[in-house]
């Protein structure tokens, strides 16, 4: 299992899907534990009821179906899905509509949807997911990429209020997928994925949501940071040292 999770934090995104179909069938005994341990790339279904797409992932799945934020029904159609509790139920759809502004003006655009559910320690948990594609056919903007996709997970455990005050646990996953195609550079492929936690005590007069929210922006700011460092920095940096610029070996002395 060590293994098994090892090869999978260094597998390209576009890839994990196919990997962990290869590894359910090599360790059928840790199909459980794999399913919930590994993030995979998100997939996107449309609400008929509400005309709206919303993301898919672990936490809104029952069997073989999901539930979506906007309608609260599950897809295909689930007569006993769990459900959460109506105050929850309440603050998801706040946090839906204030994460769908966030994911607008952030990712200029994309897809974005946020579950909660009631956890075991008398406190609740909540997953916000965005997923953006860029490419030219997709959610794009600019029209940069020939492909491109940002796949952001971000998981919070709310412990019980206790004087005013409330622990959250936020663990985000971010993956990457990126791809030009022009004619000065040819084809040329990034992808990758980074995980980072954070955790904080925050008193909780302004409420669950700000507390969230204000953890989330911070984490996607050290992640946007990280990614710029580590895949384009070093990215950069290595095929600047084994090809220089042309600019660059004009000037270099005779030897």
């Amino acid at each position: 299992m060590e293994a098994a999770m090892g090869l999978m934090r260094r597998m390209p995104p576009k890839h994990i899907e196919t990997a962990l179909s290869a590894l359910l069938t090599l360790l059928p005994q840790h199909s459980s534990d794999l399913l919930s341990q590994v993030d995979q790339p998100l997939q996107v279904l449309c609400d008929v009821d509400s005309g709206k797409e919303f993301i898919l992932c672990e936490y809104n799945r029952d069997a073989d179906s999901y539930r979506s934020p906007w309608s609260n029904k599950y897809h295909p159609q689930l007569e006993d899905g769990s459900l959460p509790s109506p105050d929850l139920r309440k603050l998801e759809v706040e946090a839906n509509d204030i994460f769908a502004i966030y994911r607008d003006q952030y990712y200029e655009g994309g897809i974005s949807s946020v579950y909660m559910w009631e956890d075991d320690n008398e406190g609740f948990a909540a997953c916000f997911l965005i997923k953006k594609d860029g490419s030219k056919t997709g959610h794009g903007r600019r029209g940069y990429l020939q492909e491109g996709a940002w796949d952001a997970i971000h998981v919070i455990e709310v412990g019980p209020v206790e004087e005013g005050t409330a622990h959250y646990r936020l663990t985000s996953t971010v993956m990457l997928s990126l791809t030009t195609n022009n004619d000065t550079s040819g084809m040329f492929n990034l992808s990758g994925s980074i995980r980072r936690e954070m955790n904080m005590d925050l008193p909780i007069q302004e409420g669950h949501i700000c507390n969230m929210g204000r953890m989330i922006e911070e984490m996607e700011s050290k992640l946007r940071n990280s990614l710029d460092q580590v895949y384009f920095g070093k990215t950069k940096e290595m095929v600047c040292t084994l090809r220089p610029p042309a600019e660059v070996v004009m000037r270099l002395p005779d030897s």
